[in-house]
């Protein structure tokens, strides 16, 4: 696991890109036919980016993690079913903190499937249960393909999301965004394996730059289209403490509940990393499946939420890190 030693230059490069992404596009938005040509871009790393996740992840792994189905459950569990309880359960703090549009991105997050480079990573710091990582950020990811839009379908009954697109197309059209580069990688990796493993760095660098061209691309047009004169500066605080109060509520939730019902502490690590995270490289393109376009009261939830998530489980993964003397654990 070499990737781990980048963690902390990989975080801060991704923040940083992610930084200027959205000065880029709130200082030089991309508009006409240089919009179009984003547009196009960004599909093409999409397709890429999931094209090399196939290739590079490895199905034994997947099946040592598919062993452990207690782990599993209660990964698809907190991802699946507690984060859509929860959100809405608790409308009643959350939409004044932020407003009703940014609540909608909110129950977005809700529907969306757990990371899977960060998850497996901060799990390999805390030496956590490696291959039950992999397993669980990775079926998550697919699973998501399909549940997404069920729970989205679920979740969004109001007149501001009556136009989203829920049913057998939406989920053929991430299939074709997702899936189908998913697949088409396993089937290449006897012959990409080596290439993959020997240019991990070049792989993370397309990760992260698929995502900074989706924000770039998603700020742009919203700077044409004036969003950001309308947008509260109260709702973006608190968008940001709710945020922090959600992963908090998630992550007591995780550790304890895993604590009680006995799982180990490499397992513990790997139920709290796995099934309190929301998976921006996944719901940036799903949201443009399901809504036809990217929403940046979708978005913006989505974004401060992952980066509320990885400084966090940063420090979580830090604490728990084995030393020579007991765990902190």
């Amino acid at each position: 696991m070499g990737f781990i030693r980048h963690i902390p230059v990989l975080s801060d490069r991704f923040t940083t890109g992610i930084i200027i992404s959205v000065l880029l596009g709130l200082l030089l938005p991309c508009t006409g036919s240089m919009a179009g040509g984003f547009g196009l871009l960004t599909d093409a790393a999409i397709f890429l980016l999931f094209f090399l996740y196939g290739a590079k992840l490895s199905r034994k792994s997947v099946l040592e993690g598919l062993l452990n189905w207690r782990l599993q459950s209660m990964v698809f569990f907190f991802t699946f079913i507690f984060f859509p309880l929860v959100i809405p359960l608790m409308r009643p703090l959350f939409e004044p903190l932020v407003g009703a549009s940014l609540y909608l991105g909110l129950l977005y997050v809700a529907c969306l499937p757990s990371t899977v480079q960060s998850s497996i990573a901060f799990t390999s710091v805390a030496a956590g249960n490696v291959p039950a990582a992999v397993c669980s950020a990775s079926v998550s990811s697919l699973l998501g393909v399909f549940l997404t839009p069920m729970l989205v379908s679920l979740l969004f009954r109001t007149e501001a999301t009556a136009d989203a697109a829920i049913g057998l197309m939406t989920i053929a059209k991430i299939s074709y965004q997702i899936l189908l580069p998913f697949l088409l990688g396993q089937f290449t990796q006897r012959w990409l394996r080596r290439w993959v493993h020997r240019h991990q760095e070049l792989i993370r660098w397309n990760d992260q730059g698929t995502i900074w061209l989706v924000v770039y691309t998603s700020f742009s047009g919203a700077t044409a289209q004036g969003y950001w004169s309308q947008l509260s500066a109260t709702h973006l605080g608190g968008l940001v403490f709710a945020c922090l109060l959600l992963l908090s509520i998630v992550h007591a939730c995780t550790y304890f509940s895993s604590k009680l019902l006995g799982f180990s502490r490499e397992d513990c690590i790997t139920i709290v990393f796995c099934g309190s995270k929301k998976s921006l490289a996944v719901g940036a393109p799903m949201m443009m499946a399901i809504f036809g376009e990217e929403s940046n009261n979708l978005l913006l939830p989505l974004m401060i939420f992952h980066q509320v998530q990885l400084m966090t489980c940063a420090h979580l993964a830090k604490l728990w890190k084995p030393k020579k003397t007991a765990s902190t654990f």
